[in-house]
């Protein structure tokens, strides 16, 4: 049983070194980088074809069967048009609008939860039964003849709060990747703003409707459809902020 026991530890300590060693060759190249970029700025990412990324994945939706445009003699109407006059809001791959980015949730949750329960119960057993019963209780649970008391008391209680408050306000210009069958849009904007040693980045990603863009070419966040908003940074003090890669190793694989 010993030789079982200090087998499985060992093959536990070959797959924490392996995944140890792993951990560190994936973050090398990352240390490079971060030594590369000692008393330097963060670097800007260059300007580049959202579709060229790599993992892009064209946006598939269930669309209606196309109505193909009906053109009436003697008119300046076109069946299907939006508008009368032609305008500059974007409607096809390549344009830019500008997305206004309006952010706030607050949630304030307060949940506490009492439960009590207590039985009770008794038997009187006499005769010859009962005397031999009490000989084998402890004196210390002797009742006087030979009746036996049974009591239970159980008590939880459990209370908690929650009490978050996030906003966040500001305007990024996106440029159409993709025009569904339907007519909606497929929008991807990415922004980064370098303070000092500190890279501030947004990225805003969905489907909008042709109709909710303004007439100044802009269009509110909170009616983008399959919303992806991310507003994060890279530098000295995220570096500092996020503990090494090895302490998070550590952190997903022991068990206490």
């Amino acid at each position: 049983m010993t030789r079982v026991t200090n087998r499985k530890f060992r093959d536990i300590g070959r797959l924490a070194a392996i995944g140890i060693l792993g951990a560190a060759a994936a973050g090398c190249s990352s240390t490079v980088d971060q030594i590369a970029q000692i008393n330097k700025p963060p670097y800007l990412s260059a300007i580049e074809n959202p579709t060229a990324v790599a993992g892009y994945r064209p946006v598939s939706m269930p669309m209606p069967d196309p109505e193909p445009p009906v053109f009436s003699s003697n008119s300046l109407w076109r069946s299907g048009a939006r508008a009368f006059f032609k305008d500059q809001r974007a409607k096809g791959v390549g344009d830019i609008l500008t997305v206004e980015v309006i952010f706030s949730d607050k949630a304030i949750f307060d949940n506490k939860t009492e439960r009590s329960r207590i039985a009770s119960g008794g038997r009187d057993i006499s005769g010859a039964a009962g005397n031999a019963f009490l000989d084998l209780i402890p004196d210390d649970y002797k009742t006087g003849s030979a009746v036996i008391d049974l009591n239970g008391d159980t008590a939880t209680t459990g209370e908690g709060s929650v009490n978050r408050k996030e906003e966040l306000r500001t305007n990024l210009a996106a440029v159409v990747t993709q025009v569904l069958p339907n007519g909606n849009m497929v929008i991807e904007g990415r922004q980064e703003v370098r303070v000092n040693f500190e890279m501030r980045e947004l990225i805003v990603a969905g489907v909008i409707r042709p109709e909710d863009i303004t007439a100044n070419n802009t269009v509110d966040s909170t009616k983008i459809a399959e919303a992806r908003i991310s507003y994060g940074g890279r530098g000295q003090i995220t570096d500092v902020q996020q503990p090494p890669y090895g302490q998070q190793f550590l952190d997903i694989i022991l068990p206490f």
